[in-house]
């Protein structure tokens, strides 16, 4: 089983890799463990590890989300929408046209 900072490296990545599928105008940076998408209007979407919770936490206009990891996939679990789920609804509301990441999570 992975450790948590494994699986959050290996989202991170993940998330890159579904930026880039899109071809989409949304450039990406990680630094320190930061991922940081960044939209034509320079508006952003900040992806984070919170390590004392274990938890994925993201930042965007619409608001802070918690998400927990369920076995395969990040989830905030009182509404039960997974991390691809939020993160196209994010994309698209950022970007003002449809967003459908596919994050491939081993």
């Amino acid at each position: 089983m992975k450790s948590f900072d494994e699986n959050i490296d290996d989202t991170l990545l993940a998330i890159e890799e579904a930026i880039d599928a899109t071809g989409e105008d949304i450039d990406y940076d990680t630094i320190s463990g930061i991922l940081t998408l960044i939209f034509p209007d320079d508006s952003k979407i900040i992806i984070n590890r919170q390590s004392a919770t274990e938890q994925l936490w993201i930042a965007a206009k619409s608001g802070g989300f918690h998400l927990d990891w369920s076995g395969s996939t990040w989830k905030i679990l009182q509404e039960d929408i997974d991390l691809e789920t939020l993160l196209s609804d994010l994309c698209t509301e950022q970007l003002n046209e449809k967003v459908t990441l596919d994050i491939v999570l081993d």
